[in-house]
């Protein structure tokens, strides 16, 4: 057995881990390209075919019901076969799009027969066995890891050679309309972007992105700088006044209970939070992974059988959230299960209420903050540098993303337990929360609409006159609208996700417009 084989199918099994790790972005192309590069002893193409895939797969994000093709595997298995066939960016698209969604068939599987587990975790409960819950919970977690590195290390050692001289009879015309099909699919990306976030209001922040990128030749990172200066001012948030932290204190000490929970105890809630995903089915979503996340604080409160119990059902009912809002939650919940093991008197049906009534109003927010606004700007950071080959594109792609995350993932916990539904309630009258979604959707809008601008390479080869005064359609396009030809197919694409369209058939039909573009010389 190869040894970087085995390495890039530890690649693939730390890609599959994120569900443990608090979904922060470990597991996509723009990260594991270069690592499957390193193993292959050539890290320079692994972090450019890493960036390449991100741009195909960058609106490739599980929000709500939505499960997309499995970018790790594909990912991995591209990258790797690209490398090892020297074939280039082109190859590694070909092979990541069909094995991304076939992966995908097998992670959903999966997801369906975690849900028979269900019964076990149940029993747990009703017997107050918190370990028994623990275990199963990461038994249930680590299958998807173990399994996908399994596929990936035998999809290697059966096919490696095989793949490598298939691909090296690929004639040069192939490779070239791969290449500009390749160079369309990131359209795909940024219509589903544009989907979560488009809408009459904010419509002219993409525009302005856009032409700041085109005309101006701005680079993302300015342009996302530059998005965050008007997204406060036309939101209008300023520091908090001396009088609104008094008012904040009050609110927090008005419903503190009788303490018995610790910082360490909270502490606890919130690494437990990053398995939030760990065991994720289609029956009841995120359940056990709330409860993996609060027995800490059970453990602190509920000293028989029968009120462990108790405690243990009302958290394995149905949830499902953002993971990066959780645990405002699990620290609302902390609260109140406090509160019920101090007040004999006190309704522990409301604990299930409150966390049913925000799981979707916080999902909206979050996953509109995170994916919709740090995403992109990490993205689009991380891969205009990671194209050129420039290793800091993954390093800040990380960094942008998950500064903010953990540090207000972590503060939330702390938040959410001190000031409890109060401190929605405040948010709620002062519509800090619909002035921060607009917020950021200017943000994210101005960064997807510089990306075509910046990371789409389409041009037209066709030029009209006679041989002395030959005039490229191309260089007149530029002349009016720079880079107008990745505006107009990104609208294209647009168009049929806002209508429905599957997202295979759109990846599938955009493979097919640049291939036969290239032959017949409509694109390069």
């Amino acid at each position: 057995m190869s040894l970087s084989y085995l390495l890039i199918a530890l690649v693939a099994m730390f890609g599959h881990s994120e569900d443990f790790l608090g979904t922060t972005l470990l597991s996509r192309p723009l990260v594991l390209g270069p690592l499957v590069g390193l193993a292959l002893g050539d890290l320079n193409q692994g972090v450019i075919i890493g960036a390449t895939l991100e741009l195909l797969f960058m609106g490739n994000i599980k929000v709500g019901a939505a499960i997309p093709p499995d970018v790790i595997t594909g990912g991995v298995l591209g990258t790797a076969f690209a490398i090892i066939s020297g074939k280039g960016p082109a190859i590694a698209l070909a092979i990541a799009v069909p094995v991304s969604i076939l992966a995908e068939m097998v992670i959903s599987s999966l997801f369906v027969f975690r849900a028979i587990l269900n019964k076990k975790f149940n029993q747990y409960a009703a017997e107050g066995d918190f370990n028994g819950i623990q275990r199963l919970h990461i038994f249930s977690g680590v299958l998807r890891p173990i399994f996908m590195g399994i596929i990936i290390l035998l999809a290697l050692q059966l096919g490696g050679s095989v793949m490598k001289e298939f691909l090296d009879m690929i004639p040069a015309w192939v490779q070239t309309g791969l290449t500009v099909a390749g160079n369309m699919l990131p359209a795909l990306g940024f219509a589903l972007l544009m989907h979560l976030m488009f809408n009459k209001t904010v419509a002219p922040y993409f525009f302005l992105g856009f032409m700041l990128a085109a005309y101006l030749k701005l680079p993302v990172i300015a342009i996302g700088g530059l998005g965050i200066i008007i997204a406060l001012i036309v939101t209008q948030v300023t520091p908090k006044t001396p009088s609104d932290d008094d008012d904040f204190e009050t609110v927090a000490d008005e419903i503190k209970p009788v303490q018995k929970l610790t910082k360490r105890d909270m502490r606890n809630v919130f690494l437990r939070s990053m398995a939030l995903e760990a065991n994720f089915n289609f029956e009841t979503w995120q359940n056990t992974g709330f409860a993996f996340s609060i027995i800490p604080i059970l453990k602190r409160l509920y000293t028989t059988k029968e009120a462990m119990a108790a405690a243990l059902k009302r958290h394995l009912s149905f949830f499902n959230t953002s993971p990066y809002g959780s645990t405002l939650i699990l620290g609302i919940t902390a609260a109140m299960e406090e509160q019920n093991s101090n007040d004999a008197t006190f309704d522990a049906e409301s604990i299930g209420s409150v966390k049913l009534g925000l799981m979707g109003p916080l999902a909206g927010v979050f996953d509109s903050l995170f994916w919709g606004t740090f995403k992109v700007i990490a993205a689009g950071v991380g891969t205009s540098l990671a194209i050129k080959g420039n290793i800091m594109g993954p390093v800040l792609f990380l960094l942008i993303f998950n500064v903010p995350h953990l540090v207000l993932r972590y503060n939330l916990t702390f938040i959410g337990y001190n000031a409890g539904t109060k401190f929605l309630q405040n948010l709620a009258k002062n519509n800090v929360m619909d002035r921060l979604t607009k917020g950021a959707s200017i943000l994210g809008l101005m960064v997807v609409g510089a990306m075509p601008a910046t990371l789409m390479s389409i041009t037209t080869p066709i030029s009209i006159g006679s041989d002395k005064s030959t005039v490229t359609i191309q260089g007149l396009l530029d002349q009016v609208v720079p880079a107008v030809i990745p505006l107009g197919l990104t609208f294209l694409v647009y168009y049929f996700v806002k209508n429905g369209a599957k997202t295979t058939h759109l990846l599938l039909g955009l493979l097919a417009l640049g291939f036969i573009g290239s032959m017949i010389h409509l694109f390069a």
